[in-house]
């Protein structure tokens, strides 16, 4: 559609706008543009006009992921669409995109906010679930990344333990550049427990996304973070927070908070009463994610979450009755 350009653009010029007005604005435009989130707004009988701050906008189940286009207008206007993992016998969630051209330059500007140039890192990328698939938001994300780093040591590793372990050696001999291990948390743990020798790199980041896809018993998130910092030597574990369903992502520097970029809010909802929100308990989490002006904007997810006493982002599991997904923590 004539706005998806316009909008983009003025997602790099956020502070000029506000957020809560665009996001406003943004509401109008889906509610009218999106077939699927303009019949859920009528089913609930709520009037688009009465619409006035974030906490009046409906929030679209990610389960319309599953089963419906979400998008805005025509849906053979749609570049393609990234898909969920998910687990066996599950229904995969298809988040049709207007451009990847546009996500992967957001990811870009999102990372290197938090964590610097990408050009000063060499990335080793371990997502053997995400690699046996096609249509990972993630993997291209990564791929990207590791382009970008434009590094010879950079790469994709599926379930070759021992060529990873032999890279890590030999960057850890380097002073040039800091090293990411980006992987799955099932893929890290069967690092750890492969039997092989793991380098100590002192400035190696390891970086965690997805659990455990079923391939290993769930693990709350302490447990999984000690082995991994027992295993590395490192005093933190980082973790990306991502999903099929959005175009951002947000960054956990350690002990799981995370903040936020610039083009996301979060909303925490009684587990009771998802049409109220509460400020300092815990509850559901409703995202606000400005990247999906193609789609629908506002999610009501199965992750819970609260706020801590700096204002990041905890999250604390899933629902009990939800599906796994494949870019969630670990359950607490």
């Amino acid at each position: 559609m004539k706005y998806f350009k316009s909008f983009s653009e003025s997602l790099e010029r956020l502070e000029e706008y506000g957020f809560e007005d665009l996001a406003v604005r943004l509401f109008r435009l889906q509610a009218e543009a999106n077939p699927v989130y303009r019949a859920y707004i009528e089913a609930r009988r709520l009037s688009v006009g009465s619409v006035k701050s974030l906490e009046d906008i409906p929030f679209l189940p990610l389960s319309f992921f599953k089963d419906k286009a979400v998008y805005c207008g025509n849906i053979d206007d749609a570049s393609r669409f990234y898909s969920s993992s998910g687990t066996t016998g599950q229904v995969s969630s298809k988040h049709y995109y207007w451009s990847e051209g546009f996500y992967l330059a957001h990811a870009r500007r999102i990372f290197e906010k938090f964590y610097g140039p990408l050009d000063t890192y060499h990335l080793i990328a371990l997502l053997p679930s995400y690699l046996e698939r096609q249509g990972s938001s993630l993997v291209a994300m990564a791929d990207y990344f590791i382009r970008e780093t434009k590094s010879d040591y950079s790469g994709f590793y599926l379930y070759n333990h021992q060529e990873l372990v032999k890279t890590l050696s030999i960057l850890g001999q380097r002073a040039d550049r800091k090293v990411l291990l980006l992987g799955v948390t099932f893929g890290l743990l069967d690092l750890v427990d492969s039997g092989l020798d793991l380098p100590l790199i002192p400035e190696l980041m390891i970086m965690e996304t997805g659990g455990m896809k079923g391939r290993r018993t769930e693990m709350i998130r302490e447990e999984v973070h000690d082995r991994l910092k027992q295993a590395f030597g490192v005093s933190l574990i980082h973790s990306e927070y991502g999903m099929t369903e959005m175009m951002s992502q947000a960054y956990s520097k350690g002990e799981g908070k995370y903040d936020l970029p610039d083009s996301v809010r979060i909303l925490i909802r009684d587990p009771h009463d998802p049409f109220t929100y509460k400020h300092h308990k815990t509850g559901g989490i409703n995202v606000i994610d400005l990247a999906n002006f193609h789609s629908c904007a506002f999610l009501e997810t199965q992750d819970l979450g609260r706020w801590d006493e700096d204002g990041r982002l905890e999250i604390l599991g899933r629902f009990d009755y939800s599906d796994l997904r494949g870019c969630n923590l670990m359950v607490n």
